[in-house]
């Protein structure tokens, strides 16, 4: 019986070895190449494979390069989820009937009959005879994603913060629309504050620009378009004229203002596919085109002095947009001799860049208004 028992124990410690042998490499494969492939393949799936023809774009797809840089990419924007809270109290708070007394929701606009809604300054009697300063907001999302509902706790308390009528539009993301769309869009929405501006008592001669992200990159094109009075904007040059005087000052929160460099920035996260940028562009063709950096070069002397002033603010913290994109625009503007402040804010990220201007308590709140503050006073005159 002990015999038999000595020989049974050795066999059982056998197989648990070998299971403990064989379960650590299907482990370790399913951590190093199943768990990266699935996520990486996934995504590739749902927004677009890499731009190329017939079975290539599989093989560049399974590259284990292209394949980790992806899953990493994904994975960080894993830390979105403590935004939750947020995103609730932002539903909740545009739905509110009660809410309403704060801003007119769902006017129509433009040529595409898009939607904006307009925000009360809470600190101001809106009976009063002189017109209120007014922002319009322009969000961001990769100009494929986003909707002015979203923003509504931004733009109440941006109103709250600025003593302003805040703005802010829908326009045509991809694959609605592509860029093009995207800022005749932005250009229709200055145009109705400057034909409806009486109505709801705003100051229809002096408005502020204000966009986070592609948001920002559309602000500046809208903008620099304008002064080059471009025919592709489909407004008649009069009142492109009327606009451009319109605009005092555009701020540009964590902005992309040249595309190209962007899109090597995106290859190194392995996103560049699967981000809607290049399609929203038309091709990498088109990528210097609708770069804020490049069609400043394209400006004449006369119409440099017709550039509004420009108010970076970035985070160095940002990992989404890099900081040298705002540092380089900035370089570009002030060659130029074009009015330009450049803030830059240690360890803030992309998203928290604009998500924390939608609550008091928030890090970067007091921070950020606070550089927006001091040019949008210069820029309406208060200060």
């Amino acid at each position: 019986m002990l015999v038999s028992i000595a020989k049974f124990i050795p066999e059982d410690e056998e197989s648990m070895s070998l299971k403990e042998h064989v379960s650590l490499p299907v482990a370790t494969g399913v951590l190093l190449f199943g768990i990266p492939y699935s996520i990486s393949l996934l995504v590739q799936w749902m927004y677009g494979w890499p731009n190329k023809p017939s079975y290539e774009k599989y093989i560049e797809a399974i590259r284990p390069r292209r394949i980790y840089r992806l899953t990493r990419a994904v994975l960080g924007m894993l830390k979105c989820v403590q935004y939750g809270k947020l995103y609730f109290q932002w539903r909740l708070w545009y739905k509110n009937a009660d809410n309403h007394k704060h801003f007119k929701k769902g006017i129509s606009f433009g040529r595409r009959s898009n939607k904006l809604d307009l925000y009360y300054c809470p600190n101001m009697d809106q009976s009063r005879a002189e017109p209120t300063p007014v922002v319009v907001f322009v969000y961001g999302g990769a100009w494929g994603s986003g909707d002015r509902g979203m923003y509504c706790l931004l733009a109440s308390q941006m109103a709250k913060e600025l003593n302003a009528m805040v703005v802010c539009p829908d326009y045509s993301t991809y694959p609605k629309g592509n860029v093009l769309d995207m800022v005749q869009d932005i250009a229709d929405s200055l145009l109705w504050v400057k034909e409806n501006g009486d109505m709801f008592n705003i100051d229809n001669v002096s408005l502020a620009l204000i966009g986070h992200s592609a948001g920002a990159h559309l602000c500046a094109l809208t903008t620099l378009f304008l002064v080059n009075g471009a025919k592709e904007l489909g407004i008649e040059a009069t009142k492109q004229r009327e606009i451009t005087a319109l605009i005092k000052g555009v701020a540009g929160l964590s902005g992309v203002y040249n595309i190209l460099d962007h899109y090597r920035h995106e290859k190194t996260r392995g996103v560049e596919y699967v981000s809607p940028m290049h399609k929203a562009m038309g091709g990498i063709e088109n990528f210097d085109y609708y770069s804020p950096t490049s069609t400043l070069k394209t400006l004449t002397d006369d119409q440099l002095k017709t550039v509004p002033p420009f108010c970076l603010i970035h985070g160095t913290g940002d990992g989404t947009v890099p900081v040298v994109s705002s540092l380089k625009f900035s370089d570009a503007l002030a060659d130029l001799s074009v009015k330009v402040s450049l803030y830059l804010l240690p360890q803030v990220g992309h998203t928290e860049m604009v998500t924390d201007l939608m609550a008091p308590d928030s890090n970067c709140y007091h921070t950020v208004y606070g550089c927006i503050k001091q040019v949008f006073n210069k820029y309406t005159g208060n200060c």
